[in-house]
């Protein structure tokens, strides 16, 4: 079954710019690179900087690597829809699936990397993990009962949450000293920014479940007998 998507909402800070930007730059690229190669690419990247922050604990000079791997990232999981799209050539259901498993990998692969990197708790990334595929899961029912794909919940999206990170890596690979203990627990900008990323998409999560339900139950509204 093809999926129902009657508007597509990127709400999120840099949405508007990247409205702009992505479809320019999907004109610009060569006819021999298709959106299976960029999706390749963001696959590969992900992989990439799951490593990097794996073996950040033998230099920090691998953040730098995994900065570079999250721009890689966001080239090619921004410009794979939008090349589809421009040259109109969608797969409609084959597109769908394929980005939207390979973005499940690929935050997989991201959140182990910065569990088992000495710069974030492992217990936060598997936290973040767990709201993330919840978010993830809900994403795919509004797109289902409602024919609306909300990409980013509320003002941040994917590439705010790559700048974001990109920053924390600057801070933790030029040795800036960034260090906070909670309830006798040291904390560094990761940890800090892994569990405000997570208690606020937890936060989202609810609020929009609860906005979800209204309006279903207003659309299926309860049949008196």
């Amino acid at each position: 079954m093809k999926p129902q998507i009657e508007k597509r909402e990127a709400d999120h800070l840099l949405g508007p710019f990247e409205a702009r930007v992505l479809p320019r730059m999907a004109r610009a690229l060569p006819s021999k690179v298709l959106p299976d190669h960029l999706t390749l690419l963001a696959l590969i990247s992900a992989i990439g900087i799951g490593l990097s922050y794996g073996f950040s604990s033998r230099s920090p000079l691998f953040l730098w690597l995994a900065s570079i791997g999250l721009v890689l990232h966001w080239f090619g999981d921004s410009l794979d829809g939008t090349l589809a799209r421009v040259r109109k050539t969608e797969r409609p259901r084959y597109g769908f699936y394929l980005d939207h498993i390979t973005d499940a990998f690929s935050t997989l692969f991201i959140g182990l990397g910065l569990g088992f990197s000495p710069y974030l708790h492992l217990s936060i990334a598997l936290v973040f993990l767990i709201v993330y595929y919840l978010l993830f899961i809900n994403v795919f029912l509004e797109t289902h009962v409602l024919g609306i794909f909300r990409m980013g919940y509320g003002r941040i999206g994917t590439t705010e949450i790559r700048l974001l990170m990109i920053l924390c890596n600057t801070v933790l690979a030029i040795g800036l000293p960034f260090q906070f203990r909670i309830l006798g627990v040291g904390l560094g900008p990761l940890d800090i920014f892994g569990l405000v990323l997570a208690l606020g998409m937890g936060v989202i999560f609810l609020g929009r479940m609860v906005g979800d339900l209204r309006t279903l139950s207003r659309l299926d509204p309860l049949k008196k007998k």
